[in-house]
């Protein structure tokens, strides 16, 4: 297979896969793109090192963040060590997959983003209010996918608690309680020398938990932040002199993956209603009944 090929291959994978495999190949693309610059950095002694972990982490700094604002989003796609992308990306892909086997790609790419942003702002916030980190705000950077991936975690284990993995050395284990360790893990190692990350990791697990409580009761809150961002993509999108409209904000793939969750939703509350009656219903699963009628 030819070089050309590959990149070819690349690009066409990252354009007809899923959202989960679109974020991968970001955080991978931006990986290796700051790992070069660094190289050349370098070996031709022309500037610092690590000069675009420089420009793309988040500082704590509040001065210095007003001439970077645009790091509380590139943060979150940039990582240092091999270790540190390995293991992030092991857990997007592992919880990205289940996430979408009940919610659609645009809602993976929104609790990402917006779990990102809402550990960026815990972060700056924390080290701006407490005295304990006082010292350190000059000198404070985060970056790394793990708040946007933990948002990720947590939402997918509060909306499928009881979905089980197989975990090397222990067995099955539910999701609730993997999502539970690791937000416990976050509070005890807090002061541990990466107060910074802990702190983002718990914005973006609040996040999650609570995009889920909101969605459970029928309101998904990314909405607003979605049709920004489609506003955004749309700038750079090639024009042309054909007009096309779509009725739905979402790729067939991920449309046709909603529709066959909601009728499994569906099908096991008629199951439900067979065996002990309507009244044994709770509220959320008569909303469901009462939206999908209304959508036939």
């Amino acid at each position: 297979m030819t070089g050309t090929g590959i990149f070819d291959e690349i690009k066409e994978t990252f354009k007809h896969g899923s959202m989960l495999t679109r974020l991968i190949y970001i955080n991978l693309g931006v990986f290796l793109i700051v790992k070069i610059v660094d190289a050349f950095v370098g070996l031709f002694a022309i500037g610092t090192e690590n000069v675009l972990i420089q420009w793309l982490a988040v500082p704590a700094d509040l001065s210095i963040l007003l001439y970077k604002p645009w790091t509380v989003f590139t943060y979150m796609f940039l990582h240092q060590g091999f270790i540190h992308i390995l293991f992030n990306l092991l857990w997007l892909f592992w919880f990205g997959k289940i996430f979408l086997e009940y919610l659609t790609g645009k809602q993976l790419l929104n609790v990402y983003l917006l779990g990102g942003l809402a550990g960026a702002a815990l972060y700056i916030l924390s080290f701006n209010v407490f005295p304990a980190f006082s010292d350190a705000i000059p000198f404070s950077i985060a970056l790394g996918a793990s708040a946007a991936v933990l948002a990720i975690v947590v939402a997918t284990a509060v909306y499928v608690p009881d979905y089980t993995v197989h975990l090397m050395f222990l067995g099955t284990v539910k999701l609730k309680y993997i999502a539970l360790v690791s937000v416990i893990l976050d509070i005890v190692f807090l002061m541990d020398g990466n107060a910074g990350g802990h702190i983002a990791h718990m914005g973006g697990a609040l996040f999650g938990y609570f995009y889920i409580k909101q969605l459970r009761k029928g309101k998904d809150i990314s909405k607003g932040f979605g049709k920004t961002l489609d506003s955004i993509f749309s700038l750079f999108k090639p024009k042309n002199n054909l007009k096309v409209t779509y009725k739905r904000g979402e790729t067939d793939i991920d449309y046709k993956q909603r529709k066959n969750i909601q009728q499994k939703e569906v099908d096991k509350i008629l199951e439900k209603i067979a065996k002990s009656g309507y009244d044994s219903l709770s509220k959320n699963e008569k909303d469901i009944l009462f939206r999908q009628s209304k959508n036939n």
